[in-house]
Formats: C-alpha cells, structure tokens, sequence
C-alpha cells in the first residue's frame, strides 16, 4: 500500500513514519511505500536522514522516496496525508504577531491568527484537492493541515467524503480523563462534540456507567491532569463538561492574551528558530539525525501551550503527555479500518449529516465516528447545551466566510473577495472591532494569493 505525504519535510514526519514502523499488522493492510512530497527539497533532505535512522535494522520498513513534483507523489497513491505549512513558520509568526500588535490574540489556529493562516492555507489545500481528483481520484485523504476543520470542509468540496480531518486534541484529553477516574483509557467510552479545536467532552463511559460527574465531584482527581489545571475545578465543574484545551483561548481570554505579549517570543516564532536550528543541522548530512531530532521534540513538546499554563499558575507538562504523537496513531488507526475494514471508532473531522443537532449537513464537526472501508460515518451526538451550540456556530460563520473568501475569483487584485475575508474576521469572537480586523487584515497580507 501506498502512503503519500504532502509536507512530508515537516517536523513531526518521523512521528509518521515511527507509527508504520510499529505496524505489524497484515502485509495487505499495511504501507510498504512512504512518498514525501514537499517544496524545500533541503527540508526533505533532512527528514530522510531521520527516517533512514530510524528504519535501521527494521527489514519491514516502508521503502521511502521524495519529491518536489506533486503530481508524480499523488500518482498511485492510495493514501493521502495532508500536512502542508502555507509560507511556512515565518508565515505563523506573523499570523500570530499581527494579531497581538492590535491587542487580540495571536495564536495558530485560534482568532485572527487562525483566520489569517486558514486565508493563506485554503487556496493551495483547494488546488491540491483538484490535483488529487485528477491524479488520484480513488485515494483517501487524510487532513493533518491546519486549521483542520476549515481546511477538510473546503477540501470535501471538491472530494467530498473521501476527506476525512484529524486532530490529537480531543484524544489526549479522552485518555487524560480516563485515567483521571482509574479507568483503562481504550475500553472508556467517550461522548465529545464540538468543531476542531472547540470542542467538549460531555461523558466518559467505563462499564455502562458515566464516570464523568465522579470526576468532576473530586477536585484532587479533576486537576491532576492538563485540562483540570487549566480551567480549574470550579469552572469545570459549572460547564458540567471538560473542553478541549483550545477553549482556554476563549474562556480565560484576557489572561492568555497578557501572558503571551508578556513572553518573549510567540510560540511561532520559538519553533521558527528551534526547527531552523534542527533542519541546518540534520540536513548537513552528518550522522546523529534522529538525535537531533528527539531532543528538538521534547523541548517542543514541554513548552507546548506554555503561555496558557503560566497564566494558570506556570505548571510543569505530565510526562506521559511529552511522548509526542497522537494525530500519527490516529492516521494509522483510519489507514487500518479502511484498508483491512477493520471497524474502529475515532473521533475525527467529518460532514456532521445529521449527527450534531443545529448544525447543517455538511458542516464538518469534531465528534465520534465510526470507521471501516466505507469510510467515516458521525455517531450522533444528542442535543447539545447552548453555550456550546452557539459558539459552534459562532466559529462555522467563521470558516465559511474564510472558505468563500478562498473561493471567490472577484473583490480583489488577488482572487480573494476582501469582504469574506474581512467578515471571516470581524465575527470571529475574539476580535473586538471591525476596525481592528480590517487592520489586521491589511498588515497580514492575506489577500494575496498563495
């Protein structure tokens, strides 16, 4: 089986390619065939020499081969990987800068710097999508690239359901709660709704019997895990549910806002320099790659939302939380299901059908899915509170405008419709003022095309 991966010089590459490695499942099911697509052949360089490392002594390893010519990494493909970086992480830090620079928040894929990056993002993931309904028409596509939802809804439109999103959000905190309550995290059952990146974990099920108010009722239990000392007992326990840890940016607004103009590097622009530092180094064709690569992966996963943790008290990550991946596993979960009609329930990026109540058809949501060879399907979801419905579609407002604005040929010099892309940021939530969004759109650059 073929494995293509579009961004395949990205950082967490290896995390990929550690997870076929590990799969020791029927050679029918299984990726014989990794191809790296990216354009920086120098990142590519890099990331083989990882790779190389780690296949050493593995005779069952996938054979790997790079190119920067996508036509030719799509062709015979029968998965495809999404993990594309638009303008790369200099891109990020100035989506995150600008924001902060107008007193808004600045992060990757939340508030204006999300849009910003999803209005440089779409337009390539829409011309990718096309090239795969010609190149590879049968293969499935697996959306890595953020921001997920927004990107596989745009994405579905021209590959419809053979487009499926991922994220390792809401898993980590499935797990962390599971064994929060001294429950075996993969035989808990898990109830979570929501969009990527704004979502909320409603039940957690171990032998028949919602073990989630048990969590909630113990304040020692409730903040010994991430998400419990992100948000607090208190809050927690007034939502009646755990949010994905996303929803800091939203709940503890001003004090994430303060925290992050207070440090001294934005987290894009920290990996900007860490991973330069990296790619000089294990492009340099010397050996000690995967080294190299190992200790920029801890140090990138201990500070991983590290503004948000300070201005809740500057805690410390669990190390069981600095093993990294997560996103790899499920791919390879999806890849498994579909190619050997393995059923496997995942909570993924799909078009909601009629799954979440309140939402139409084909918004893509975050929530359980069942998965086989044909493909994901929602489980529905039930009624969902009105705080949460509302900010959901509060959000889908949001990606929609950011997808006509990618779509539209009329408004402007670029191709892109200046007022879908203003409206895309103005209704975001954490923009406070028209004015202030169109600022900020004018000093990102976004309506130019990519």
């Amino acid at each position: 089986m073929r494995l293509t991966v579009l961004g395949g010089g990205g950082f967490r590459m290896p995390l990929v390619y550690r997870a076929l490695l590990d799969d020791t499942g029927d050679k029918a099911g299984r990726c014989t065939e990794l191809v790296l697509y990216d354009t920086d052949p120098h990142r590519l360089d890099a990331i083989r020499a990882v790779l190389a490392e780690q296949a050493e002594g593995r005779p069952t390893a996938p054979k790997v081969r790079a190119t920067t010519d996508l036509d030719e990494a799509l062709r015979g493909a029968d998965f495809v990987f999404s993990a594309i970086r638009v303008g790369g992480l200099e891109g990020r830090a100035n989506d995150e800068r600008i924001p902060l620079g107008e007193g808004v928040l600045g992060q990757e894929t939340v508030g204006a710097g999300g849009v910003l990056y999803g209005l440089r993002t779409l337009p390539v993931a829409l011309r990718i999508a096309e090239r795969i309904a010609t190149v590879a028409p049968d293969a499935w596509v697996i959306n890595f690239t953020n921001p997920a939802g927004m990107v596989t809804e745009a994405m579905q439109r021209v590959l419809g359901d053979r487009v499926i999103g991922i994220c390792d959000s809401p898993v980590g905190l499935c797990r962390r709660a599971a064994r929060a309550v001294g429950a075996d995290p993969d035989r808990a059952g898990y109830d979570y709704v929501g969009l990527n990146h704004l979502g909320w974990l409603r039940r957690v099920m171990v032998d028949g019997r919602d073990r989630l108010p048990q969590l909630l009722g113990d304040t020692a239990a409730l903040e010994s895990f991430e998400e419990g000392r992100l948000f607090g007992a208190e809050w927690l326990r007034a939502l009646g549910a755990l949010p994905n840890e996303y929803l800091h940016y939203y709940y503890f607004n001003r004090e994430a806002v303060a925290s992050i103009r207070q440090s001294p590097a934005t987290r894009g622009e920290f990996l900007r320099d860490q991973q330069a530092r990296f790619y000089e180094t294990a492009g340099s064709g010397a050996p000690g790659a995967l080294g190299a690569w190992e200790r920029t992966r801890l140090e990138r996963e201990a500070t991983y939302m590290a503004e948000s943790r300070e201005a809740t008290g500057g805690w410390e990550r669990d190390s069981c939380d600095l093993d990294g991946g997560g996103y790899d596993r499920i791919a390879l979960a999806i890849m498994r299901a579909i190619a050997r009609d393995e059923r496997a329930t995942l909570i993924l990026n799909v078009r909601n059908r009629t799954a979440v109540p309140g939402l139409d058809e084909d918004a893509v949501v975050e929530v359980p899915c069942l998965v086989d060879a044909g493909g994901a399907r929602p489980l529905a979801t039930g009624a969902v509170a009105p705080d949460q419905l509302g900010l959901m579609l509060s959000l889908k407002a949001v990606e929609r405008s950011a997808i006509e604005a990618a779509t539209t040929e009329a408004g402007s010099d670029s191709g892109i419709a200046r007022g879908a892309a203003l409206r895309a940021l103005a209704l975001h939530p954490l923009v406070d003022s028209v004015k202030v969004a169109g600022r900020i759109l004018d000093a990102s650059g976004a309506l130019a095309r990519s």
